[in-house]
This record gives structure tokens, C-alpha cells and sequence, in this order.
């Protein structure tokens, strides 16, 4: 396979509805950051990528006709050029809007990780540290709490996309926008199905409290333990 769509949006900009979308029309599988987390091979490639390795990204890639999200979209530069018949996809949202959502999600989720977890087990160490440098560190420069400098970093992205890619080469696309302009820009039919909306963030609000919990998982025993042998 080669890539035949790229996403060029930030997380949190209807990624995994596009991720769908692209799958109903033929354009999948498709690569998405559910796929990094999942699969220990995607996480090294994209580990070793985010220490400034050389990746192949044709290995990377084998299996997908199409990737957005993170932490493919922070190589879409390098990707269109390496597949210059590939077609860019934009995800589009308000900045203040996106920073709400992804400081709630994505965000919380690294910085809650349990650090006991990640010393336990070496991948999701790796995990978590590409994902911290590839998209808080390079992108945001580990300014990603200041609300203003993000929302200025997601709207210079909006911009420096625009400016890198061809006109005619790239969509920018909101989810509210449906089939019609996706269908047009990628020449296939429009679905009768109405276009997939999936709204993760009361997935990812019963991960978190998961998460926290496992993060004082080990002062709880600890005192548990105490309270048993005192």
C-alpha cells in the first residue's frame, strides 16, 4: 500500500471521524493514533522517528491507504513530500474550542500517565515519551498550558499548511461540513449514510479517572498494607 490521504490536523479536530469517514470510502485502512497505541511496532517506529531517526516510512505505512492524527499529521511536511500523490486533509475547528477539548483529553492523559507503569513497562515508557516530544515538546515547546501561546500555535499550523501545500492538493475540513466537500476533493460517490460524528470525550473522561487512580494505585496499597499490619 501507499498513502493516498494525509491528515494534516491537529488531534482533537475530528480526527476520528475522518479516520471513519476515509474507511467508508475506501480510503482505509486507516492510521490513526488508536493504532500507535495498540500496536508495539507503530509505537517504535514512531519513538525512533520523534529521536530525529530516519524512519522508513514506507514500512511505517504498509498497511494503511491513509493517516491523520498524531503523530503522523506532526510529519505531514515529510509525508507529502514522500508521497507527492497523496491528497492533504486539514482538520478544522476553533482554536479556543480545540484547546478546551484536547487540554481536557490528550493532555490530561500524558501528564496523569502513572510514572510506575512506565518503569514497569518499557513501551509505554517510549510510548508516552514520543508522544510528549513529538506533539508538546516540538510542537507546543512545553508551553502547551498557556492557553494563548496554543491557540496561536494551532492557528500558525492552519496557516503554515495552507502555505506548504498546493491549493488543489489540500481540503480543509470540518466535520460539521459532511460528505460533500470530502467526496468532491477525493473524486469518490457520497455515502448515503449520514456523515460519522464520533465524540470520544466521554471515552476518554472514564479513561482518566481510570488513569488517576492507577497513579495513586500504589500509595493506596501502601496504606492499606499499613493499616493491616499496625
Amino acid at each position: 500500500m501507499t498513502l493516498k490521504v494525509i491528515g494534516a490536523g491537529f488531534g482533537r479536530t475530528g480526527t476520528l471521524s475522518l479516520k471513519e469517514a476515509l474507511e467508508k470510502l475506501g480510503f482505509g485502512p486507516c492510521h490513526h493514533m488508536k493504532e500507535v497505541m495498540l500496536n508495539s511496532e507503530q509505537a517504535e517506529y514512531f519513538y525512533l522517528a520523534s529521536m530525529g531517526e530516519k524512519v522508513d516510512w514506507d514500512e511505517v505505512f504498509k498497511d494503511y491507504n491513509s493517516a491523520v492524527d498524531w503523530p503522523a499529521a506532526a510529519y505531514y511536511k515529510e509525508l507529502s513530500e514522500k508521497y507527492p500523490d497523496a491528497k492533504v486533509i486539514l482538520g478544522m475547528r476553533d482554536a479556543g474550542s480545540w484547546y478546551d477539548s484536547a487540554s481536557t483529553t490528550i493532555y490530561q492523559m500524558s501528564q496523569n500517565f502513572p510514572k510506575w507503569i512506565r518503569l514497569i513497562f518499557p513501551r509505554t515508557k517510549k510510548l508516552f515519551k514520543m508522544i510528549d516530544k513529538t506533539i508538546f515538546g516540538e510542537v507546543f515547546s512545553y508551553r502547551f498550558e498557556d492557553r494563548e501561546s496554543a491557540m496561536q500555535v494551532f492557528n500558525d499550523h492552519v496557516e503554515e499548511v495552507k502555505r506548504s501545500i498546493p491549493e488543489e492538493r489540500l481540503l480543509m475540513h470540518s466535520a460539521k461540513d459532511g460528505w460533500e466537500p470530502l467526496c468532491a476533493f477525493l473524486d469518490v460517490p457520497v455515502p448515503e449514510e449520514p456523515y460519522p460524528w464520533v465524540n470520544d470525550s466521554k471515552v476518554f473522561a472514564r479513561r482518566l479517572m481510570f488513569i488517576k487512580f492507577l497513579k495513586w494505585l500504589p500509595v493506596i496499597i501502601l496504606i492499606l498494607a499499613l493499616g493491616f499490619f499496625l
